[in-house]
């Protein structure tokens, strides 16, 4: 006899619809506030955006970005994106500044500061100050007609859009359109700058991001860890190299200690025979193997890894092997 379902079973299922439905409105509500702000810089917004991307570019100081509540929450994450990218910038907290970091504000900075209402008490005395030492003053805001937005130099107007809040309240979708116009901004500048993945590198040396941007020249194997064997060599003798050094793997070169080829796990197995230990390794290596230069990126490694599905790739310069970079160094580094 079945058992019967118990009676929690239907209001459990019911609840879990509920809040799936109100997470669900939740993103599209702030989906069509990203949208909005999108179809705005099509539109007018396109030109302040651009004025403001050339006015942070052309300031020798830094890029001082203030906000107030959820606001400043939102701008200390724009700081640390256009800081890690390229753009100078810092984070200072409007009440802060009244009490004495207005001194961290010099006249080579630029002001941008964040309020979607744009009447922000707080931010008085900091635009004051921008006036009075006539520091540039970029205005993120909702509303053009604000007391921040009649004192900036630049105002970037926010479209107007509902939030996902229910009681259209809690700052939600404001809050993403804010942090996504400072997103855009940040990718601006540094596309217009010519920031490069190893820029970028010089920033993020810890972390994950920092092992994705290691160059393999610092986790390959080199010198006497690399498994090489000369062309002509038998196979029984470049088998002893390949198990003394570990790798999965033995290189061969010519005469000039030019690559030649390599041979791998896989290569023995598919040549396994009685007479295989007799053989030269030109019988039965890989010619033209994958390699990386010891300049490429580790991340970069890492993907031709993966596409060719294969564990080790030879590190070669100007034709010569210099190294070994293994999938488990790359584990190790943290980059896999």
């Amino acid at each position: 006899m079945a058992k019967p379902t118990p009676l929690t079973a239907a209001p459990e299922h019911e609840r879990a619809r509920t809040l799936i439905a109100s997470a669900v409105r939740t993103l599209e509500t702030e989906a069509a506030g990203v949208t909005a702000l999108s179809d705005a810089i099509h539109d007018g917004l396109g030109q302040a955006f651009v004025a403001a991307v050339d006015l942070i570019r052309s300031v020798r100081g830094r890029l001082i970005v203030t906000g107030m509540g959820k606001s400043g929450h939102v701008g200390r994450k724009i700081a640390a994106t256009l800081a890690s990218t390229g753009t100078p910038a810092y984070f200072v907290h409007p009440s802060e500044a009244s009490h004495g970091d207005l001194g961290m504000i010099t006249a080579d900075d630029v002001i941008m500061a964040i309020s979607w209402s744009g009447e922000t008490a707080e931010l008085k005395d900091l635009t004051d100050y921008s006036r009075r030492f006539k520091i540039g003053l970029i205005a993120v805001t909702s509303n053009r007609e604000s007391t921040l937005a009649a004192a900036a130099d630049i105002v970037l107007a926010l479209p107007l859009a509902r939030e996902a809040c229910p009681h259209n309240l809690a700052p939600t979708t404001s809050t993403l359109m804010q942090q996504a116009l400072g997103d855009a901004l940040a990718i601006a500048l540094l596309e217009s700058r010519g920031f490069t993945a190893l820029k970028f590198a010089e920033l993020h040396p810890g972390g994950k991001l920092g092992a994705m941007l290691k160059f393999v020249r610092d986790i390959m194997r080199a010198g006497d860890d690399v498994p090489l064997v000369m062309a002509g060599t038998r196979m029984a003798d470049a088998l002893v190299v390949m198990t003394a050094k570990s790798l999965g793997c033995v290189v061969i070169v010519n005469a000039e200690g030019r690559l030649t080829g390599i041979i791998t796990d896989g290569d023995l197995r598919r040549h396994m025979s009685a007479n295989l230990v007799d053989q030269p390794v030109e019988a039965i290596m890989t010619r033209e193997p994958k390699t990386v230069r010891p300049d490429q990126l580790a991340s970069e490694a890492l993907e031709i890894l993966n596409a060719s599905k294969k564990t080790q790739l030879i590190v070669a310069e100007r034709g010569k092997p210099i190294g070994i970079v293994h999938v488990h160094d790359l584990l190790r580094a943290g980059v896999a």
